[in-house]
């Protein structure tokens, strides 16, 4: 028993520090040398986790990315009843995270997704998955918010949680690009003005 908790201990030190790798240098920029100095792992013990930096690479998004969206955004959505307002509080979390940022990196899904997807099929579904994954998170939420009288019925679920989403991803992309995690205020701000239209108004509820 000791030895499976050990070893399952060790693949996820190896998978974290593939994802900081992965995080401030890319997928293509990861290497293996400094995931073993994170580790302090021989080369050997890595290899008999993951067979190749592939391998690795594919760990990282079924297991760390997935779990990390699944963990941040359905916990979000249990704190609060109106999923309009988890969402809004959400954006204004992701804003305050990295207000101070000195080199802001942005999400790793949206970094993964325009650095691989269009030259590997496994990344691409992979990536794909963990994308549908949240996008899916959101229209449940709101599906139950019509039901619940919090969220206008004449909305169609699946397309706003796919504008809303997207929407974030390239909030997160134009302040990496511009270094300037400050931008992430007023931008995810007038995300969540729009967000404030999807609310049913007083007299339907």
């Amino acid at each position: 028993m000791a030895t499976e908790r050990n070893a399952e201990q060790t693949r996820t030190r190896i998978l974290e520090a593939a994802r900081e790798e992965i995080f401030q240098n890319g997928y293509q920029g990861m290497r293996i040398d400094a995931i073993l100095q994170k580790t302090k792992l021989a080369k050997g013990a890595l290899y008999h986790y993951f067979p190749n930096k592939l391998a690795l690479g594919y760990a990282v998004v079924d297991e760390v990315l997935m779990g990390h969206f699944q963990t941040v955004w359905e916990d979000f959505f249990q704190q609060h009843k109106n999923p309009l307002t988890t969402l809004q509080q959400m954006f204004v979390y992701k804003a305050e995270s990295f207000q101070n940022a000195a080199c802001f990196n942005g999400c790793p899904l949206n970094n993964l997704n325009q650095e691989m997807a269009a030259i590997d099929d496994g990344f691409h579904q992979r990536l794909e998955k963990v994308f549908e994954n949240a996008h899916m998170t959101i229209v449940r939420a709101l599906e139950k918010g019509q039901v619940d009288g919090l969220v206008r019925k004449d909305i169609n679920p699946v397309r706003i949680s796919m504008f809303i989403f997207s929407s974030y991803q390239g909030i997160m992309g134009a302040a990496k690009c511009m270094q300037a995690p400050e931008l992430l205020s007023d931008l995810f701000g007038t995300l969540n003005d729009y967000i404030d239209t999807l609310r049913a108004s007083e007299k339907t509820h």
